[in-house]
């Protein structure tokens, strides 16, 4: 007589197949959300960043007033300053140097709003930075301060995420020069310094 074999998975099998990927699942889920939140964080403090940079360079290549402004519509042809930053910016040659866009001043770069989960804070009544034809910050134009600080975080906070903080700070000197502050005691201390909030 011909025995014939079965082939397939037992109860026993599939279950504990089962079981491992609830428990991948369970581990991996999470991580992906924070490993999302983080990267959103850092994009945004990136783009701002490179913001600055290029309109520091631009205002030295172009030898003319260069702005960063907050804008509420900076992706309309007729962008213009007139928001926060979470509403997006634009960077615009300048050329009357009025931190007002007018027509036939181009738009360089401009910034789409941020992610609905995410703020930036900048103190004060600062949305603007404009940079003279050297390249240099040129300080306090309209009456209301020139922005120094962008605190920019989500419903976390100022918290330990990866090794450094769940948040960023966009720090531009007087000067115009800008740099991103990660680590957590530093942006605590930046925070309180400005009277920002996060978030």
């Amino acid at each position: 007589m011909k025995t014939t074999t079965q082939q397939g998975f037992t109860l026993y099998e599939m279950l504990m197949t089962v079981v491992i990927i609830g428990v991948i699942l369970a581990i991996g889920i999470p991580n992906m959300q924070n490993l999302t939140r983080n990267s959103r964080v850092t994009t945004t403090a990136i783009d701002l960043h490179a913001s600055f940079y290029l309109a520091r360079s631009e205002a030295a290549r172009a030898k003319d007033n260069i702005t960063i402004c907050g804008s509420a519509n900076s992706m309309d042809g007729d962008a213009n300053c007139g928001g926060t930053f979470a509403d997006g910016w634009i960077v615009f040659q300048d050329t009357n140097g009025d931190i007002n866009r007018d027509n036939g001043e181009p738009v360089l770069r401009a910034h789409a709003p941020v992610a609905e989960q995410l703020s930036i804070s900048t103190p004060g009544m600062g949305s603007y930075f404009s940079f003279a034809p050297t390249g240099l910050g040129r300080g306090n134009v309209t009456g209301v301060p020139a922005v120094s600080t962008a605190v920019i975080c989500d419903d976390r906070g100022n918290t330990p995420a990866g090794g450094s903080s769940a948040a960023r700070v966009v720090v531009v000197t007087p000067l115009g020069r800008a740099t991103v502050v990660r680590d957590v005691a530093m942006i605590d201390t930046l925070i309180n310094n400005v009277g920002a909030t996060c978030p």
